[in-house]
């Protein structure tokens, strides 16, 4: 199998890379980027169809990782999100037509006033840039006639990304509840799931994927040595950032690190 990895250089993609088995991986980078053995860099840029011909000759699959999110240019989220997604789209289906399309996309797309936990069947209707942009994207892939599967992440950490460490600043500008839980998922388990759907096991499908115990945010800072005033008042939007993972365990998804407590036990935070 020959993959093409985008957003290798990324948080996540410089993660994955690594965990791809048995693959020949090439990673599309710019200005000359380089990327860790045996991966092989091919420069392209989204934007410039012309260079994304090259990186995908005899490409058997495509894991398509870019995107910007830590931003408020929001005309910047969706140039690169939606724009340069369908230059991707376009450029697979005219070079490599048979490639498997695998598109990262988040948790974040579903309704903060949900009535369960988030499923793929859902309606969405996100209020930020940032996941709408995925949403739109998600649905051009859908409607491409490729052979896509849309993987939807929720608070990615792990492999001192230092993600986590950065929550408690999120939770007290957000003026978060201390109950409010999120469904997470570690590295080594994006790779678990990626791997899987290589395999064909989502193909044509959006399946949520996450660990098997979404957890307080007053847990989760304390796990990183922060504190924050604690409350019995009623919660809103309790299924907020919490997802449905039931579809991607019956596709044969299981997570190697099944908690957060299992990560911080064995020191893979």
């Amino acid at each position: 199998m020959t993959i093409l990895l985008t957003g290798a250089t990324g948080l996540v993609g410089s993660r994955l890379l690594p965990r791809l088995a048995g693959a020949d991986c090439r990673a599309l980078v710019r200005d000359g980027k380089t990327v860790p053995a045996p991966a092989t860099a091919v420069e392209g840029d989204l934007f410039d169809p012309a260079s994304l011909a090259p990186a995908l000759e005899g490409v058997s699959a495509v894991i398509h990782l870019a995107a910007v999110f830590r931003t408020r240019d929001e005309d910047l989220i969706w140039k690169s999100n939606l724009e340069g997604t369908r230059s991707l789209i376009a450029a697979v289906k005219a070079n490599a037509p048979d490639a498997r399309f695998i598109l990262a996309s988040t948790s974040n797309v579903y309704d903060k006033d949900n009535p369960h936990p988030g499923r793929e069947d859902d309606a969405v209707n996100p209020e930020h840039a940032y996941p709408a942009s995925k949403v739109a994207v998600e649905k051009e892939l859908r409607e491409s006639g490729l052979n896509w599967s849309v993987l939807r992440f929720p608070f990615v950490y792990g492999d001192g990304d230092g993600h986590l460490e950065e929550l408690p600043k999120h939770v007290v500008a957000g003026k978060w509840h201390p109950a409010q839980r999120m469904s997470t998922i570690h590295h080594l388990d994006v790779a678990t799931a990626v791997n899987l759907a290589l395999s064909g096991a989502m193909d044509g499908r959006v399946v949520n994927i996450s660990d098997e115990a979404p957890t307080s945010v007053y847990e989760l800072l304390q796990l990183v040595g922060e504190t924050m005033e604690s409350s019995s008042e009623p919660l809103s939007n309790p299924w907020y950032l919490h997802v449905d993972g039931s579809l991607a365990r019956s596709l044969g998804f299981q997570p190697k690190v099944r908690t957060v407590h299992q990560a911080m036990a064995e020191k893979l935070l």
